[in-house]
């Protein structure tokens, strides 16, 4: 049975490993630049204006966010990398506390999902939180957000650029996607579907 990505609600933020959630159920790692609209993408993805925050600095999300879904998975917010204006000692601990999620004997993640901005080739960070997804051996989801701020004629162009940029096979998802108009939502739950029907 489909999930209802509408019925979900905020579990837990975890700051150490101890809080990370082990209960077995399905995660969805969603991992993205920390001004590539991330919240927005969930936002969008769950129907809710503002379930995860959407910060007017980027960098806001600085542990990792639980979100229950229709009591049968969890949507799991990772703090956002790259642009954040903070200290190094934070960076630190961010990369401490992703490293301590990816590398977790329980192996937690069912499906990572990238998101990258359409408009631009992905970054050295993207990469390798890619290489990241690929190396726990999970199923990836790329979604290519802002759609919206393309012209039609740029739209392949610029999604042959991430393909190539991440080497991703032509049967690897790459979901163009408006956070904005909804565009790919209904495209990405349902690839999140048949994740949580494999898992």
């Amino acid at each position: 049975m489909a999930l209802n990505f509408q019925k979900a609600e905020f579990v837990r933020s975890a700051g150490t490993r101890e809080h990370f959630l082990r209960d077995g159920r399905p995660q969805f790692a969603f991992a993205g630049r920390s001004n590539v609209g991330k919240s927005s993408v969930i936002n969008r993805l769950l129907c809710r204006k503002n379930l995860a925050y959407v910060g007017a600095s980027p960098g806001k999300t600085t542990q990792i966010n639980y979100f229950l879904v229709d009591q049968r998975a969890y949507l799991v917010d990772l703090p956002g990398y790259g642009y954040a204006k903070v200290s190094r000692a934070e960076k630190e601990r961010w990369g401490r506390l992703m490293e301590s999620y990816f590398q977790d004997e329980s192996g937690f993640i069912t499906t990572g999902v990238l998101i990258v901005d359409i408009r631009h080739r992905p970054t050295a960070d993207d990469v390798t939180m890619h290489s990241w997804f690929r190396e726990t051996g999970c199923p990836e989801i790329v979604v290519a957000n802002k759609l919206d701020k393309l012209k039609k004629s740029q739209v392949e162009p610029a999604l042959a650029l991430i393909r190539e940029t991440l080497e991703l096979k032509e049967s690897d998802p790459l979901v163009p996607f408006s956070a904005e108009k909804g565009v790919g939502r209904d495209e990405l739950a349902g690839l999140l579907n048949r994740a949580c029907d494999g898992a």
